[in-house]
Protein backbone atom coordinates (compact mmCIF):
# COMPACT_ATOMS: atom_id res chain seq x y z
CA UNK A 1 0.00 0.00 0.00
CA UNK A 2 2.85 2.39 0.86
CA UNK A 3 4.55 1.84 -2.50
CA UNK A 4 1.29 2.42 -4.35
CA UNK A 5 0.71 5.65 -2.46
CA UNK A 6 4.23 6.93 -3.24
CA UNK A 7 3.78 6.16 -6.94
CA UNK A 8 0.42 7.94 -6.87
CA UNK A 9 2.01 11.10 -5.43
CA UNK A 10 4.90 11.02 -7.92
CA UNK A 11 2.45 10.68 -10.80
CA UNK A 12 0.44 13.58 -9.40
CA UNK A 13 3.46 15.89 -9.15
CA UNK A 14 4.64 15.03 -12.67
CA UNK A 15 1.24 15.42 -14.30
CA UNK A 16 0.44 18.59 -12.34
CA UNK A 17 3.67 20.25 -13.49
CA UNK A 18 3.04 19.28 -17.10
CA UNK A 19 -0.55 20.45 -16.99
CA UNK A 20 0.36 23.98 -15.93
CA UNK A 21 2.09 24.78 -19.23
CA UNK A 22 -0.98 25.90 -21.15
CA UNK A 23 -4.53 26.20 -19.90
CA UNK A 24 -5.90 28.59 -22.52
CA UNK A 25 -7.34 25.86 -24.75
CA UNK A 26 -8.93 23.89 -21.90
CA UNK A 27 -11.67 26.28 -20.77
CA UNK A 28 -15.17 24.78 -21.10
CA UNK A 29 -18.53 24.95 -19.35
CA UNK A 30 -19.07 21.18 -19.11
CA UNK A 31 -21.03 20.23 -15.97
CA UNK A 32 -21.02 16.41 -16.23
CA UNK A 33 -18.31 13.79 -16.03
CA UNK A 34 -18.01 10.01 -16.12
CA UNK A 35 -14.80 8.42 -14.85
CA UNK A 36 -13.07 5.09 -14.38
CA UNK A 37 -10.73 4.35 -11.48
CA UNK A 38 -7.53 2.98 -13.01
CA UNK A 39 -5.55 1.31 -10.15
CA UNK A 40 -8.56 -0.78 -9.07
CA UNK A 41 -8.50 -2.59 -12.43
CA UNK A 42 -5.39 -4.38 -11.20
CA UNK A 43 -7.52 -6.08 -8.56
CA UNK A 44 -10.40 -6.86 -10.93
CA UNK A 45 -12.57 -3.95 -9.71
CA UNK A 46 -14.54 -2.01 -12.33
CA UNK A 47 -15.45 1.31 -10.68
CA UNK A 48 -17.45 3.86 -12.72
CA UNK A 49 -18.51 7.24 -11.34
CA UNK A 50 -20.82 10.01 -12.52
CA UNK A 51 -20.19 13.56 -11.27
CA UNK A 52 -22.55 16.54 -11.72
CA UNK A 53 -21.87 20.23 -11.06
CA UNK A 54 -24.58 21.55 -8.71
CA UNK A 55 -23.93 25.11 -7.54
CA UNK A 56 -21.13 27.43 -6.39
CA UNK A 57 -18.29 24.94 -6.97
CA UNK A 58 -20.19 22.07 -5.31
CA UNK A 59 -20.62 18.75 -7.13
CA UNK A 60 -22.34 15.44 -6.36
CA UNK A 61 -20.88 12.09 -7.37
CA UNK A 62 -22.19 8.53 -7.43
CA UNK A 63 -19.77 5.66 -7.94
CA UNK A 64 -20.71 2.04 -8.68
CA UNK A 65 -18.20 -0.79 -8.74
CA UNK A 66 -18.11 -4.55 -9.32
CA UNK A 67 -15.37 -6.89 -8.07
CA UNK A 68 -14.73 -10.03 -10.11
CA UNK A 69 -12.56 -13.03 -9.25
CA UNK A 70 -9.86 -11.91 -11.65
CA UNK A 71 -7.10 -9.54 -10.57
CA UNK A 72 -3.35 -9.52 -9.99
CA UNK A 73 -3.74 -8.91 -6.25
CA UNK A 74 -4.31 -12.25 -4.53
CA UNK A 75 -5.32 -12.97 -0.92
CA UNK A 76 -3.19 -15.75 0.51
CA UNK A 77 -4.90 -18.39 2.59
CA UNK A 78 -4.48 -19.00 6.31
CA UNK A 79 -1.39 -21.01 7.20
CA UNK A 80 -1.55 -21.45 10.98
CA UNK A 81 -0.40 -24.53 12.90
CA UNK A 82 -3.92 -25.94 13.17
CA UNK A 83 -5.89 -24.10 10.47
CA UNK A 84 -4.97 -23.95 6.80
CA UNK A 85 -7.03 -22.68 3.85
CA UNK A 86 -6.70 -22.40 0.11
CA UNK A 87 -6.12 -19.07 -1.65
CA UNK A 88 -9.14 -16.81 -1.12
CA UNK A 89 -11.14 -15.33 -4.02
CA UNK A 90 -14.05 -12.97 -3.54
CA UNK A 91 -16.64 -11.11 -5.62
CA UNK A 92 -19.04 -8.29 -4.85
CA UNK A 93 -19.99 -4.68 -5.40
CA UNK A 94 -19.52 -1.22 -3.90
CA UNK A 95 -21.50 2.04 -3.90
CA UNK A 96 -19.91 5.43 -3.16
CA UNK A 97 -21.94 8.67 -3.01
CA UNK A 98 -19.78 11.77 -2.54
CA UNK A 99 -20.03 15.57 -2.29
CA UNK A 100 -17.13 17.81 -3.34
CA UNK A 101 -16.20 21.48 -3.11
CA UNK A 102 -13.67 22.75 -5.67
CA UNK A 103 -11.37 25.63 -4.77
CA UNK A 104 -12.04 28.13 -7.54
CA UNK A 105 -8.58 29.74 -7.40
CA UNK A 106 -7.04 26.39 -8.42
CA UNK A 107 -9.47 25.69 -11.29
CA UNK A 108 -9.27 26.64 -14.93
CA UNK A 109 -12.80 25.30 -15.58
CA UNK A 110 -15.66 23.48 -13.83
CA UNK A 111 -14.88 20.13 -12.21
CA UNK A 112 -11.12 20.76 -11.99
CA UNK A 113 -8.64 21.95 -9.38
CA UNK A 114 -8.10 21.10 -5.74
CA UNK A 115 -11.17 19.88 -3.88
CA UNK A 116 -12.41 18.90 -0.44
CA UNK A 117 -15.11 16.29 -0.09
CA UNK A 118 -17.14 13.96 2.09
CA UNK A 119 -18.04 10.41 1.10
CA UNK A 120 -19.95 7.32 2.18
CA UNK A 121 -18.91 3.89 0.95
CA UNK A 122 -20.80 0.61 1.18
CA UNK A 123 -19.25 -2.65 0.01
CA UNK A 124 -20.61 -6.21 -0.01
CA UNK A 125 -18.43 -9.21 -0.86
CA UNK A 126 -18.91 -12.98 -0.92
CA UNK A 127 -16.37 -15.78 -0.93
CA UNK A 128 -15.87 -19.50 -0.40
CA UNK A 129 -13.27 -20.56 2.17
CA UNK A 130 -12.12 -24.19 2.04
CA UNK A 131 -9.47 -25.68 4.27
CA UNK A 132 -8.38 -28.20 6.85
CA UNK A 133 -8.19 -28.23 10.64
CA UNK A 134 -6.10 -30.42 12.97
CA UNK A 135 -7.26 -30.53 16.59
CA UNK A 136 -5.19 -31.12 19.74
CA UNK A 137 -5.48 -34.91 19.22
CA UNK A 138 -4.12 -34.59 15.66
CA UNK A 139 -7.49 -35.49 14.13
CA UNK A 140 -7.89 -33.94 10.71
CA UNK A 141 -11.12 -32.22 9.59
CA UNK A 142 -12.06 -30.56 6.31
CA UNK A 143 -14.24 -27.45 6.40
CA UNK A 144 -16.19 -25.45 3.81
CA UNK A 145 -17.42 -21.94 4.59
CA UNK A 146 -19.62 -19.62 2.57
CA UNK A 147 -18.61 -16.17 3.78
CA UNK A 148 -19.96 -12.66 3.29
CA UNK A 149 -18.46 -9.35 4.34
CA UNK A 150 -20.03 -5.90 4.33
CA UNK A 151 -18.21 -2.64 5.04
CA UNK A 152 -19.93 0.71 5.64
CA UNK A 153 -17.55 3.65 5.98
CA UNK A 154 -17.67 7.44 5.90
CA UNK A 155 -14.92 10.00 5.72
CA UNK A 156 -13.43 13.17 4.28
CA UNK A 157 -11.55 13.55 1.02
CA UNK A 158 -8.87 15.79 -0.46
CA UNK A 159 -7.67 15.60 -4.05
CA UNK A 160 -6.80 17.36 -7.27
CA UNK A 161 -8.37 16.99 -10.71
CA UNK A 162 -6.33 18.07 -13.74
CA UNK A 163 -7.66 18.84 -17.23
CA UNK A 164 -5.73 16.86 -19.85
CA UNK A 165 -7.66 18.08 -22.88
CA UNK A 166 -11.02 19.65 -23.73
CA UNK A 167 -12.91 16.54 -22.60
CA UNK A 168 -10.48 14.39 -20.59
CA UNK A 169 -9.34 14.82 -16.97
CA UNK A 170 -7.30 12.87 -14.46
CA UNK A 171 -8.41 12.82 -10.84
CA UNK A 172 -5.88 12.27 -8.04
CA UNK A 173 -7.79 11.22 -4.90
CA UNK A 174 -4.87 11.94 -2.58
CA UNK A 175 -6.27 11.08 0.86
CA UNK A 176 -9.62 9.98 2.26
CA UNK A 177 -9.41 9.08 5.97
CA UNK A 178 -12.56 7.78 7.63
CA UNK A 179 -14.11 5.20 9.92
CA UNK A 180 -15.88 1.99 8.95
CA UNK A 181 -18.03 -0.79 10.37
CA UNK A 182 -17.01 -4.30 9.27
CA UNK A 183 -19.46 -7.22 9.39
CA UNK A 184 -18.53 -10.84 8.59
CA UNK A 185 -20.76 -13.92 8.37
CA UNK A 186 -19.70 -17.57 8.02
CA UNK A 187 -21.94 -20.46 6.99
CA UNK A 188 -20.40 -23.85 7.66
CA UNK A 189 -21.29 -26.90 5.53
CA UNK A 190 -19.57 -29.52 7.71
CA UNK A 191 -19.58 -30.51 11.40
CA UNK A 192 -16.58 -29.31 13.37
CA UNK A 193 -15.52 -29.71 17.03
CA UNK A 194 -16.16 -26.81 19.39
CA UNK A 195 -12.45 -26.11 19.83
CA UNK A 196 -12.16 -25.28 16.11
CA UNK A 197 -13.73 -21.84 16.56
CA UNK A 198 -11.23 -20.74 19.19
CA UNK A 199 -8.32 -21.87 16.99
CA UNK A 200 -9.92 -20.24 13.95
CA UNK A 201 -10.28 -16.93 15.84
CA UNK A 202 -6.62 -17.09 16.80
CA UNK A 203 -5.58 -17.75 13.19
CA UNK A 204 -7.65 -14.79 11.94
CA UNK A 205 -6.14 -12.46 14.54
CA UNK A 206 -2.68 -13.24 13.14
CA UNK A 207 -3.77 -12.88 9.51
CA UNK A 208 -1.47 -10.28 7.93
CA UNK A 209 -4.07 -8.73 5.60
CA UNK A 210 -6.14 -7.68 8.64
CA UNK A 211 -3.31 -5.99 10.55
CA UNK A 212 -4.13 -2.51 9.29
CA UNK A 213 -7.70 -2.55 10.62
CA UNK A 214 -6.96 -4.10 14.07
CA UNK A 215 -9.72 -6.63 13.59
CA UNK A 216 -11.35 -8.45 16.51
CA UNK A 217 -12.97 -11.63 15.19
CA UNK A 218 -14.99 -13.63 17.69
CA UNK A 219 -16.71 -16.56 16.02
CA UNK A 220 -18.48 -19.38 17.84
CA UNK A 221 -20.42 -22.52 16.99
CA UNK A 222 -23.68 -20.68 17.80
CA UNK A 223 -22.93 -17.24 16.40
CA UNK A 224 -20.87 -17.52 13.21
CA UNK A 225 -20.55 -13.78 12.66
CA UNK A 226 -18.35 -10.92 13.76
CA UNK A 227 -18.64 -7.14 13.75
CA UNK A 228 -16.21 -4.35 14.66
CA UNK A 229 -15.37 -0.74 13.84
CA UNK A 230 -12.00 0.37 12.52
CA UNK A 231 -10.10 3.07 10.63
CA UNK A 232 -10.64 3.18 6.85
CA UNK A 233 -8.79 4.97 4.06
CA UNK A 234 -9.60 5.82 0.45
CA UNK A 235 -7.31 6.94 -2.38
CA UNK A 236 -6.90 6.37 -6.12
CA UNK A 237 -6.57 7.77 -9.64
CA UNK A 238 -9.46 8.11 -12.09
CA UNK A 239 -9.57 9.00 -15.78
CA UNK A 240 -12.61 11.13 -16.63
CA UNK A 241 -14.58 12.34 -19.65
CA UNK A 242 -16.48 15.64 -19.30
CA UNK A 243 -19.48 16.72 -21.37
Amino acid sequence: MKHTYILLLLSFITTFSYGQRDKSNLKTDFKNEVSLEIPQLINGVYQLSYERYIWNNFTATLGLGYKGKEGLVKISGLNANKVKTDEIFYTGYQIIPEVRYYLSQTSNRMLTGFYLGAYFKYSMYKSEVDGSYKNSNNQLYDFEFDTSASVASAGLMVGYKLALSKHFTIDFMIAGPGSGTYKFKFKNHKDLPNEFYEDFNEALENYSILDFINSDFRLSEVNRRSQFSAFSFRYGIALGYTF
